[in-house]
């Protein structure tokens, strides 16, 4: 159905959604609410109850904030930046391919690199761990303005709350979701801009009565209302093992070519009938409506929502699903640690000053000094009589009260979310790097779950890009793969074409000097992917050249062996270059590659064009002694020549191969008289 096309039975479709969407609502008003009230809370600093804030504002007293739970977020948080989750593919069928298979991790690299797939997954882990969800959207874009090829993209969710989900899901990363609403108000003017097709015309009219909250006075609401159906449809089987949508394969132009043409044939039972059968599949319908229209409808590629949650801490009770986020449970500690602060410094700074006390006319004598002794320092102050004035004792015992409170407090946040001062990069009683990396991983041990439902959240994108990836990358073009170091390589798809060397970004040739040749069809065979979290690749990169030089010293004789390696590690520029250097004196026992010296190449390379020379020869007579046969010579006599040079021919190639054998002779006992060099 073609996008901008509206659908029949409007009425009941709106009626439909809008109870589908009041269900939604409903379900998660507890967890929105939690949303709201914890990124207020961490995010916004909002940390003193209204009503206390109110009353200490009134009268001029402070309402001071130590906030102590943005720098836990930013922990978790900056975690999960620094171990970003990967996604890698691998086939599952017959029909799948390992090569096919690297070409489309490298696609979906390059479908993270160009739509700033880190921002929308920073965002999401963000908005779990301050709120309580995010989500990560995936979309189809043009890949260029003059274009007609789609490319997939990640796109990012700033607005968690504009999102509703089925509230009859289970799935722990969204798979199993049947309906979602993405809302957005545009006032009225902009919906008339956005929206010049829209039949609705009097915002007064009846068709918004039953609208209620879709219009009011900020503007309208517009949604997109995504629905997953269950479909029944049938499939047959080739006589290859494939696998096709009966209906499609009548559908589809070149299927319907190749089966008629006998390229593709349906396979039949012991009985001689069609292998068919039917089985279910899922249909997704994205639809633009607002409460009293539908705008659009389209039939989206996949069969999944591509709308993925990232939870926070969640919990069931009695069969509703509870998120909360990370700080939830620290905030009547943090709160706590805010007003004793407040009050300590209130104590000890907005304290009145302590008087002097004496007997009647002691200050008489000096007055003007005594009136001020309080706030300005003298020299001296006199006094009369026998007895001096004495000062009135501090009474610091509330204050110091109230900064073991605070204290207290610090104290409850640090237990509340599991993370010590040593994982916030504060000094401890440890000593040694074991006892204080120890510390650091009680903290990530505690919060890790934030950063496992990330993943779980990013293998489920994964599985909607692969999902649509047959549907999207259709035909012979050329896209963008890029590889775990970040280098980038031009991959031709779905058609024949040289198959690229990643390490070099050269052509593959094999032993006799021939391109070759290899055919990454994306739309056919069955991928599956895991999804593995550590540190970046220059981060990996570094730790393994560190552990290396921790081998070789410990182990120096391992030097020749892995010198190439640990030098392609480092961050040298030019280190690529050098390790190639280092990996030509290997011994080729080690690096697997039997090296031809060069007198043996040229004595190879000169019989073959020899061979070459003498095909052409013997092709050029034939063809000269067919045209000429009945003038210059008999049947026998061509069939003497032909044998004379075909031996001609076995003859070069035996001296050639001789030849070969003499070097690969010579070529053993200098290596066996030659001492191995060392790195």
């Amino acid at each position: 159905m073609a996008e901008d096309e509206k659908p029949r039975d409007q009425d009941a479709l709106l009626a439909e959604a809008r109870e589908m969407f009041g269900r939604c609502e409903e379900y998660e008003s507890d967890n929105r609410q939690a949303f709201k009230d914890d990124m207020l809370f961490v995010r916004a600093r909002e940390q003193w109850p209204e009503a206390i804030r109110k009353q200490r504002e009134s009268e001029d007293r402070p309402c001071l904030t130590i906030d102590r739970l943005g720098p836990v977020v930013r922990q978790v948080v900056n975690d999960a930046r620094q171990n970003k989750p990967a996604i890698k593919v691998h086939p599952v069928d017959d029909f799948g391919d390992k090569e096919t298979a690297q070409v489309i991790n490298g696609l979906i690299r390059n479908i993270e690199y160009t739509s700033n797939a880190d921002t929308a997954y920073d965002t999401a882990v963000e908005c779990a761990a301050s709120g309580n969800i995010g989500y990560i959207r995936v979309g189809l874009d043009y890949a260029y303005d003059d274009s007609f090829d789609l490319d997939i993209k990640i796109d990012r969710v700033a607005n968690p709350l504009s999102i509703y989900g089925d509230p009859n899901s289970t799935a722990a990363d969204s798979s199993d979701w049947n309906v979602a609403f993405v809302v957005d108000r545009v006032p009225k003017d902009q919906f008339k801009a956005r929206y010049p097709k829209a039949s609705i015309t009097d915002w007064d009219s009846d068709a918004w009565q039953d609208a209620g909250e879709w219009l009011n006075s900020d503007g309208v609401l517009v949604a997109e209302w995504w629905v997953r159906e269950e479909v029944e449809k049938t499939i047959v089987k080739t006589t290859d093992g494939r696998t096709f949508d009966e209906a499609k394969l009548s559908e589809d132009e070149d299927l319907a070519l190749a089966l008629e043409a006998g390229l593709i044939q349906i396979a039949t039972d012991a009985l001689g009938q069609p292998l068919r059968r039917v089985t279910k599949a899922h249909r997704v319908i994205q639809r633009i409506m607002t409460g009293a229209e539908i705008l659009s409808e389209r039939i989206w590629p996949g069969k999944y929502i591509p709308i993925i949650p990232v939870y926070g801490d969640e919990f069931w009770i009695e069969g509703k699903r509870y998120l909360r986020s990370l700080i939830n449970g620290a905030k009547d500690a943090q709160m706590m640690l805010n007003f004793w602060r407040t009050s300590g410094t209130e104590l000890v700074a907005l304290a009145p000053r302590v008087p002097f006390i004496g007997r009647k006319g002691a200050f008489d004598h000096d007055q003007e000094r005594w009136e001020t002794a309080n706030t300005q320092s003298h020299a001296y102050l006199e006094y009369e009589g026998d007895l001096p004035p004495q000062r009135q004792p501090l009474d610091s015992g509330i204050a110091a009260g109230s900064m073991q409170e605070a204290l207290n407090a610090s104290d409850d946040i640090k237990a509340i979310t599991g993370i010590y001062d040593a994982s916030l990069g504060a000094r401890s009683n440890e000593t040694s790097g074991r006892a204080i990396i120890a510390r650091q991983r009680e903290g990530d041990i505690s919060t890790f779950h934030f950063i496992d439902n990330l993943a779980r959240a990013i293998r489920h994108t994964g599985r909607v890009i692969i999902d649509l990836i047959p549907h999207v990358y259709t035909g012979p073009r050329v896209v963008r793969v890029i590889g775990e170091d970040g280098s980038q390589t031009p991959q031709a798809i779905n058609q024949q074409a040289e198959r690229i060397d990643p390490a070099t970004g050269e052509p593959e040739r094999d032993e006799m000097g021939q391109v070759v040749m290899a055919l990454h069809d994306l739309t056919a065979g069955k991928y599956d992917l895991v999804v593995t979290t550590g540190p970046s690749y220059s981060t990996m990169r570094a730790e393994q050249a560190d552990q290396m030089m921790q081998l070789i010293q410990s182990y120096p004789d391992a030097a020749p062996l892995i010198g190439d390696i640990l030098v392609k590690s480092l961050d040298w520029q030019g280190s690529d270059e050098i390790a190639e250097r280092i990996k030509k004196m290997l011994p080729p026992q080690v690096s697997g590659e039997q090296s031809v010296p060069p007198e043996v190449q040229q004595a190879i390379q000169q019989g073959m064009e020899r061979i070459q020379q003498l095909e052409q020869e013997n092709e050029k007579l034939k063809a000269d002694k067919s045209a000429d046969m009945a003038k210059i010579q008999s049947d026998e006599q061509i069939e003497l020549e032909k044998i004379a040079s075909n031996e001609r021919i076995e003859a070069a190639k035996i001296a050639s191969q001789e030849s070969i054998a003499r070097q690969r002779v010579l070529r053993e006992a200098t290596m066996r008289n030659t001492p191995q060099t060392a790195v």
